[in-house]
Formats: structure tokens, C-alpha cells, sequence
């Protein structure tokens, strides 16, 4: 694979920077900002309006948002948008320009099959069960079944907490009515894209963090030295340096084996577990700043949160290495 970016990805790249550093670290106004520049449709077909664009494009985007430590739906919007853009209806991915994945059960590891049972009822469909962990839940919610992958209107939602206080719920189904979207094979290639897309928010939020501190240490004078010239602080943000690197080569792996329709469960898998291994990067960074890392008003304590959320989002390391020791 060829990891350079083309000219619409680099464009891409370099717009999403631009409304980020312009709007601010999120909120309404970073959110507007990144729907006015259609970065939030990149994934939404041209026939909707959209870029019509896959998985490269929205780690891309992704990237940049955690490089910032951005509290915007970018994540969930792109891949509920991408996953009804590779296996939904004309008129699904037409009417369905913001949504959100719900995947996760209660007391489940992200990689194993999803509960949730989905019934005819008539024309239609019904889904029983329980998600938790549903990122900014919208009004339409793509919910992973047994069954397949389904759209639900609206069902009902209880508020959860996050470290990085974005909105997030549990999603609960008793009988709801839905839209099947495709089989099961949809639903598990939307838990595939929601990895990749958390693992890409996660390698820029490792980035950013690496920016943070590399900056610190090179200003930050002790005994009359930098903190940089000393050899123990050197190999400590080395050690951050290689954990992002390799949670860079594993999820842009993952990423255009999404998009060339390749086999990626295992490349899914370990960019999964270096999303969780990244915490430990976060804690160097932390120490490396002294009291300032812990100091919430200072922009580290963001990116640490955000790096605790992304890794609780997949389960954690232990439930990504029983997967990848299943697959290999």
C-alpha cells in the first residue's frame, strides 16, 4: 500500500485543519464550522448531496479532529453516513445525512457477535436488546442485529457519562420498529468502520498530544537545562513517538483494506488494540509535563480524555488481543 495522501485527500486534510484551528477545540460552533465546509458529508453519496467519498477519506478527516482533541459527531456522522453509503437503499442513503451506530452491548467484548435480535412484524421489523456507549445519538441510529444491520427513528436513549463530556447513551430496544438496511454482513462491516474511525480519531489524538509535549520539554527549563537535553525525558517521548507510529501504520493498513474491499479483520484489529495501548502513551505525556499534565485547564487534560473515551469505545486492550489471537 502507498501511504501518501492524494490531492483531494491532502485537501481534505488541509481543510479540516482549517476549521478546526479557526472554530476552536469543538462545540457548536467547531460543528457548524465543519458542516459548512461539507467535511461532515465527505462520506454521504453525491446523489445525497454528499462527496460520495470511503474510508480513507473519513480517517482522514477523523485524523485531523483528534489532532485537535475536537469535541464534535464527526465520528459518529461519518460512519453511520459510510456504512448506509456501501450497503443501504437509493432512498436510504438518501434521506439519512446524520446519523449514529449503535453496536456495543452490555457485558460484551466490541468483537463479539452483536445480541440484539431483530423480528418481522408485519412489512416491517422489530429489535430487542440493549446498546450502550452510542456516541452523540441522533434521530436515526443504525443499529447492528443478529439479523443484519437496521435503522431505527428516534428510539429511546438514556444519557451515560464520558470522560470527555461529549454526549453519549444507552440505547434501549423493546420491540422497536426499524428499517433493515442489509444482512449481517453489513452489520459487521459497520463495526469494522467503527473501529477504523475510532483508531484515526485516536492516532491524531496521540499526535496532537506528541505536539504538546515535544514542545514542552524542548521550553521547559530544569537545573538549568531544557527538558529535552536530558536522556531519560529523550527516550521517554520516544517511546510516544513508536506508539504513535504503530497505531498509524496499523489503522491506515485497515483503512484501505476497507476501501479496496479487501480482507481487514486482522489489520482491524491490531489498529483496535493500539488504540487502547495509546493510553499508556497519554500517561507519559502527563508525566512529562509535571503538575501542568494534570491541571484541567491546561489543553493535555483533553487529549487524555479523549484517549481514555476512544479506548473504553472498543473495550480495551485485553478484549483486542483475544480477537486477534481468534484470528490468527
Amino acid at each position: 500500500m502507498d501511504f501518501n495522501l492524494d490531492e483531494t485527500q491532502q485537501d481534505l486534510k488541509k481543510l479540516t485543519a482549517e476549521v478546526l484551528a479557526k472554530q476552536g477545540e469543538g462545540g457548536p460552533a467547531a460543528e457548524d464550522g465543519l458542516w459548512r465546509a461539507g467535511l461532515m458529508g465527505v462520506c454521504v453519496p453525491e446523489e445525497a448531496g454528499g462527496a460520495g467519498l470511503g474510508p480513507v477519506e473519513m480517517a482522514v478527516v477523523l485524523r485531523e479532529v483528534g489532532a485537535r482533541a475536537a469535541a464534535v459527531p464527526a465520528l459518529p456522522v461519518l460512519v453511520s453516513t459510510l456504512a448506509l453509503a456501501r450497503h443501504g437503499g437509493p432512498d436510504q442513503r438518501r434521506r439519512v445525512t446524520r446519523g449514529t451506530l449503535a453496536r456495543r452491548e452490555p457485558g460484551r467484548a466490541p468483537a463479539d457477535p452483536p445480541a440484539t435480535s431483530a423480528r418481522r412484524e408485519g412489512d416491517g421489523w422489530s429489535l430487542t436488546g440493549r446498546k450502550v456507549s452510542v456516541p452523540y445519538p441522533a434521530d436515526d441510529v443504525l443499529v447492528t442485529a443478529d439479523e443484519g444491520l437496521f435503522l431505527a427513528a428516534s428510539p429511546p436513549a438514556s444519557p451515560e457519562f464520558t470522560s470527555t463530556g461529549e454526549p453519549a447513551a444507552t440505547v434501549l430496544l423493546d420491540g422497536t420498529p426499524a428499517e433493515r438496511v442489509a444482512g449481517p454482513e453489513a452489520a459487521a462491516d459497520a463495526g469494522r468502520l467503527f473501529t477504523v474511525a475510532v483508531a484515526a480519531q485516536a492516532s491524531g489524538v496521540l499526535a496532537g498530544a506528541l505536539d504538546l509535549t515535544t514542545s514542552y520539554i524542548r521550553t521547559r527549563r530544569q537545573f538549568g537545562r531544557a527538558l529535552a537535553e536530558f536522556q531519560a525525558v529523550t527516550m521517554q517521548i520516544a517511546d510516544v513517538y513508536i506508539a504513535g507510529r504503530a497505531l498509524d501504520v496499523a489503522m491506515w493498513s485497515a483503512a484501505w483494506r476497507l476501501g479496496e474491499g479487501l480482507p481487514a479483520d486482522e489489520d482491524v484489529a491490531l489498529a483496535a488494540f493500539h488504540v487502547c495501548e495509546a493510553v499508556k502513551a497519554l500517561y507519559t505525556c502527563q508525566h512529562l509535563h509535571g503538575g501542568l499534565g494534570l491541571d484541567v485547564t491546561y489543553p493535555l487534560h483533553r487529549y487524555f480524555a479523549q484517549a481514555k473515551h476512544l479506548s473504553h469505545l472498543l473495550g480495551g486492550a485485553d478484549a483486542q488481543l483475544d480477537l486477534i489471537g481468534a484470528l490468527v
